[in-house]
């Protein structure tokens, strides 16, 4: 018996088509059956509320199918599950609960359904307001509330600042399950542990940090949550510790089989990465990434499958594998333009933006990113489904590189970025950003003020983590130190700080390029920026070699190896000789022409001034303000 206005039916076939989703993948996505929505569609059933919300968001049909819902409602059909089961988990943990506590859990089930597809779509608001509702609706589940717990730790925080509530939340949660020695118990335990280590970890700084639990702690954590991550029987690996086995044997009274669940394994290992971003090497990071990548490809999670891509993205980029990590954006945005989440879309446009940047290509990258981007967060911010802070410092460090790249730093303070630097400088990068923003535009004393109270402040960068945004931030500095280096009379300045630069970025030798943001924008081969100290120091033969192994991942992009050209030269003219002058010669016109192909106008004048100007007998390293050898203590630039 057909319903006679059928009004909804034929609006959502008529979505459906124009999204290219077949019955099959909308009845996935909205979790009921093909047939059941077949019916709607031909006006056989009706559609609740609740359904037509769920096609709403997926459809973005910005509230049209939810008005077209007739007044008289069906239930819900029974949701199709995916994946094994879920166990009703009562008081006693027993069984299923009858009567009023089965259909609490139904609710629940219900809203964390409804809450993770607001996740997927991008409306982590509606996300966060179910997954609350989850949580104070499973009052005297602990199980139950460490689930919500879990979902709503997989929201957005604010960049670099510790997320107290979430904190309180997943404390309390594991509070609640000590003691607790089931199987389930034992995998939530992990999962929030994971969640707690990168909350904690998010903290930039000792004035952004909870407490006195710092990032080294959530390094911590998470290094002990990934040693009781049972192995994957499927790659070969052994158990980390005997813990880890314990777990997997089912020893200590717990049944390890649930522990092994791919879903634990996707949670521990996404959270923990981040964790660990920091304070592990890059190509640490890239194997937990791969490992998080394979485990979920083998579960049907919308989200693990984006945060796999863009972990595994990011990765690659920092380990210079560029190539690899074009066949991993590729993946990236089929998935965006899949699940259609404007989170998604955001990521996607800004990994576009910084492969856009790297490869020289500034005109579309900046359709982007002083045209669409803006729009992109003032909608966002409207609508408050994230935080647009987040936002706002990519835009922000990608709009900086972008007039870096093309010589317009001048820009920067007459407009207002230069507020928003300041405004955010409690991330260190954005202190090295604004020192180096200051060279470039002819204000070499106040540079050289800021990088020596930055590094009074950090005693010589020894605060510094090992890894994570420590090495943009040092690459950055390098580049400031470069720039008072060639400018001259900042010879005593740069003997106090590039020693303490030059022994933070002695690990990262090799293929690494620094990746600022997560992902924002590569300021940089790390063994360039180690060679610019090493000029600044006065070993042109040490930073020679550091340029030869800078050459590998400058291959990729042509103003990177543009910009290693010219510091090429000055490395060989500081060698001296006619033979690496006549080749520092050519080095300067092919650097030189590559600017002006690029429209890098900065870059390009610097060439053209080392071009003209002779080479100084006293300073070869710097033939253009050459030292005042009469008086070698007046050299501080003041």
């Amino acid at each position: 018996m057909t319903i006679e206005d059928n009004a909804l039916g034929a609006e959502l076939r008529r979505r459906r088509v124009a999204a290219g989703l077949s019955l099959s993948e909308l009845a996935h996505k909205v979790h009921c059956s093909r047939s059941f929505l077949s019916r709607i569609e031909t006006g056989q059933r009706r559609a609740s509320v609740e359904l037509a919300q769920l096609c709403d968001q997926v459809l973005d049909a910005k509230g049209m199918l939810t008005a077209l819902a007739p007044p008289s409602l069906d239930s819900l059909p029974r949701p199709a599950r995916t994946g094994s089961p879920r166990r009703t988990a009562g008081p006693a943990g027993k069984g299923r609960a009858p009567g009023a506590a089965a259909q609490r859990r139904h609710e629940f089930d219900r809203l964390l359904r409804r809450g993770d597809l607001s996740h997927t779509t991008g409306d982590m608001r509606e996300a966060d307001r179910l997954y609350r509702a989850a949580l104070h609706g499973a009052a005297g589940d602990p199980r139950a509330q460490a689930e919500a717990v879990i979902r709503m730790a997989r929201r957005w925080s604010d960049p670099g600042q510790v997320d107290h509530e979430l904190l309180h939340l997943i404390r309390n949660s594991l509070a609640e399950l000590q003691g607790d020695a089931g199987a389930e118990a034992v995998g939530l335990r992990l999962r929030l542990t994971a969640h707690l280590a990168k909350k904690v970890a998010m903290a930039v700084s000792e004035d952004t940090a909870a407490g006195r639990v710092g990032p080294e702690e959530g390094a911590g954590l998470a290094e002990d949550a990934l040693s009781r991550l049972p192995a994957d029987s499927r790659d070969g690996r052994d158990g980390r510790d005997r813990h880890s086995r314990d777990v997997r044997d089912g020893r200590d009274g717990r049944d390890g089989r649930d522990v092994r669940d791919d879903e634990v394994r996707c949670e521990v290992l996404t959270e923990c990465r981040w964790a660990r971003y920091d304070f592990a090497p890059a190509a640490d990071a890239l194997a937990l990434s791969q490992q998080l990548h394979d485990a979920a490809v083998r579960i049907d999670s919308p989200y693990f499958h984006g945060e796999a891509l863009m972990a595994l993205v990011i990765d690659q980029l920092r380990t210079g594998r560029v190539y690899s990590a074009l066949a991993t954006a590729s993946q990236y945005r089929k998935y965006a333009a899949d699940t259609r989440s404007v989170l998604a879309t955001w990521q996607r446009h800004t990994l576009d933006a910084l492969l856009d940047l790297w490869h020289g290509r500034f005109d579309a990258a900046a359709e982007w990113i002083l045209g669409g981007s803006s729009q992109y967060i003032e909608g966002l911010r409207a609508d408050l489904a994230v935080p647009a802070d987040a936002l706002r410092q990519t835009r922000l460090g990608q709009a900086f590189w972008l007039l870096r790249e093309q010589g317009r730093m001048a820009e920067l303070f007459t407009s207002d970025l230069a507020e928003d630097v300041e405004r955010h400088a409690y991330f260190p990068i954005w202190r090295a950003g604004l020192a180096l923003a200051l060279c470039e535009t002819g204000r070499h004393a106040e540079a050289a003020d800021q990088l020596v109270g930055f590094a009074a402040d950090t005693v010589d960068f020894s605060h510094f983590p090992p890894s994570g945004w420590a090495v943009p931030t040092l690459v950055v500095l390098a580049e400031a130190c470069a720039a008072l280096d060639i400018h001259g009379g900042y010879e005593n300045r740069l003997r106090e700080l590039v020693p303490g630069l030059r022994e933070r970025l002695a690990p990262h030798e090799g293929q690494q390029i620094a990746l600022a943001g997560w992902p924002t924008v590569l300021v940089g081969s790390t063994a360039r920026a180690r060679g610019l100290l090493a000029l600044a120091a006065g070993e042109p033969e040490t930073a020679l070699g550091h340029f030869r192994q800078g050459a590998v991942p400058a291959r990729s992009s042509q103003p990177e190896l543009a910009r290693l050209r010219l510091a090429q030269a000055r490395a060989l003219r500081g060698l001296g000789g006619a033979g690496n002058e006549a080749q520092a010669q050519s080095l300067l016109q092919e650097s030189l022409r590559s600017a002006r192909a690029y429209g890098m106008a900065g870059l390009a004048a610097q060439c053209g001034q080392l071009l003209t100007n002779p080479v100084n007998p006293v300073n070869p390293v710097n033939p253009v303000n050459p030292v005042n050898s009469a008086n070698p203590a007046d050299t501080d630039g003041t």
